[in-house]
């Protein structure tokens, strides 16, 4: 989907978010259901946005404020003490009858046991298995270092997923909506000679991440997103960057996110590599507000988190884009 309108130049809207969990699940905004659709309109950077205003003075997307936050999360985690959590079946709690009360009854069921593992593998990725017979096609949300997404376990309770990692000791939860679930733990030292940004966000809203290699446009090669995601081989090659996707769309209400990795200790390319966020305008979410959150690791290691919330413009502008072009730091790949 290229550029078919003129484009207004662009730098993200924003009302300050106190936490992206909180926004995420418990806000009213984050609990409508959105959808995508297509073209391009960029927005001016303005002020911040008021709460009290109108939808009808946010057809300029000009409110625009970028804040830190740490994240929050409503969702129930299991034990990080303990890589196994087991699962107790309605059985096990009964109270035992006196011997003489009734007639012998069936062993009761066992315990369910919920196990992760975690294995570094390519372009500082880690590879997830999880099993968990007692829990076939239910709900998970995967925990790792502030980046978040559903996925659902398989018919027979299982969960293999690759995952870009966001620190060197790598620890991922994988939890259920009961609190039930998992830890895994690996150690990824290749991750420092990569960059990473995440851009992660609540229900099918029609955000996009874009990385646009030393001077691409859009389209072209070197043009990086959803339907040109490159792959882990030219990561590893450092020949390109490399688009992942993470989170089941199919869910409810999904946890969903993208993130963008570069191969800067292997690449022989020098420059700068352009990031945007870029959101469609539809009838599914015209007028309305949406959330997300940017997660980028710095220089030291530590995440840089931004919260926003975007006023997309009424329904007039169905067919165009957003481009949000101050919330992410472009990247410098310089010489090594």
């Amino acid at each position: 989907m290229l550029r078919k309108k003129e484009m207004i130049t662009a730098a993200g809207t924003l009302a300050c978010a106190i936490g992206i969990g909180f926004i995420m699940q418990r806000s009213e905004t984050a609990q409508m259901h959105y959808g995508p659709s297509a073209d391009r309109v960029k927005v001016q950077q303005g002020n911040a946005l008021d709460a009290s205003s109108s939808k009808n003075a946010l057809l300029d997307v000009q409110e625009i404020t970028l804040t830190s936050a740490e994240i929050e999360s409503s969702i129930a985690l299991p034990d990080t003490d303990s890589e196994v959590v087991k699962t107790a079946s309605p059985s096990s709690v009964l109270v035992d009858p006196e011997p003489s009360a009734i007639a012998p009854t069936a062993a009761p069921t066992p315990a369910c046991e919920i196990t992760a593992d975690a294995r570094p593998v390519a372009a500082a990725m880690v590879e997830l298995f999880m099993e968990a017979s007692c829990m076939p096609n239910e709900r998970v949300t995967v925990h790792h270092n502030g980046m978040l997404f559903t996925e659902t376990t398989s018919d027979t309770g299982t969960l293999l997923l690759k995952v870009p990692a966001l620190s060197e000791e790598a620890v991922f939860i994988l939890a259920f909506g009961n609190g039930d679930g998992a830890v895994a733990q690996t150690t990824v030292e290749g991750l420092v000679d990569y960059d990473r940004v995440v851009l992660q966000w609540k229900g099918n809203t029609g955000f996009q991440l874009h990385a646009r290699e030393f001077g691409a446009n859009y389209g072209t090669a070197g043009h990086i997103w959803e339907e040109a995601p490159g792959d882990i081989v030219s990561a590893v090659s450092g020949d390109h960057g490399v688009l992942t996707k993470h989170g089941d769309t199919r869910a409810a209400e999904p946890l969903l996110a993208e993130v963008y990795t570069f191969p800067k200790a292997h690449t022989a390319q020098r420059g700068s590599i352009e990031l945007t966020v870029e959101t469609e305008v539809t009838s599914a979410n015209c007028g309305l507000e949406i959330e997300a959150q940017s997660l980028e690791i710095q220089t030291d290691g530590k995440v840089r988190t931004q919260n926003l919330t975007l006023a997309v413009p009424d329904c007039e502008a169905t067919g165009s884009f957003l481009v949000l072009n101050n919330l992410l730091q472009d990247l410098k790949v310089a010489q090594r």
